[in-house]
């Protein structure tokens, strides 16, 4: 076998977002993203990463209500955010979305999938085990999409120590777009969480944390 013919067994097909989309099986159990043109499956929420996103929803629900945007703004059971480069596509842990907006996405009522930054207002991530790809690969692709705030959940302190101090301990950043440019700010411990789209959240980085407890 040729040197040639290994790598063409070896390489992983590789697919536009469009592909992927149209690869996705419909009422999986399973969740898929598209990496650079690999399709990744991610690994199923599990206890605290499962608790805390559920925690993260209940609690940004009852700010949303309190700002009096309920009905404008709501979070999605499930979404695909297409970046602006055609071979990726994530599926946020939360994403909250704004009705006043979403007839711009001409392929949310059929597919669910999100393309424009003016439909939304937040992006969670929760940091699994993978954690290389909620501080790299879909910050560099919110940044470029103009996605307005990206949170990088990270509360069993997983990422490098470049983002979340050594010695690492859990972390919030909350990056906030200013000028094209992603502007990120750490919460720990009892650090309140300052967010630019919900100024009225009154939330510690520990408490969230505690929630997985």
């Amino acid at each position: 076998m040729t040197q040639t013919q290994t790598q063409t067994q070896t390489e992983p097909k590789l697919y536009t977002f469009d592909e992927f989309i149209e690869w996705y099986p419909e009422d999986s159990l399973i969740r898929y993203e598209l990496h650079d043109g690999v399709i990744v499956e991610m690994p199923k929420p599990k206890g605290k990463h499962s608790k805390l996103t559920g925690f993260l929803i209940e609690e940004l629900a009852i700010t949303i209500r309190e700002m009096g945007n309920r009905g404008i703004w709501f979070i999605p059971r499930e979404s695909i955010v297409k970046p602006h480069r055609d071979k990726s596509g994530y599926e946020p842990d939360i994403i909250i979305l704004n009705q006043e907006t979403i007839g711009t996405e001409t392929r949310w009522e059929t597919e669910s999938i999100i393309q424009n930054a003016l439909t939304v207002k937040v992006i969670v991530e929760v940091v699994s085990t993978n954690w290389q790809d909620d501080y790299y690969d879909k910050l560099r692709d919110y940044e470029g999409m103009g996605i307005p705030e990206y949170w990088i959940v990270d509360y069993a302190a997983l990422g490098g120590r470049k983002f979340i101090g050594n010695p690492k301990v859990p972390t919030i950043n909350v990056c906030e777009l200013i000028d094209g440019e992603y502007q990120i700010s750490a919460f720990k411990g009892t650090d309140r969480i300052v967010s630019p789209t919900f100024p009225q959240l009154n939330l510690t980085a520990q408490q969230i944390f505690d929630s997985v407890l």
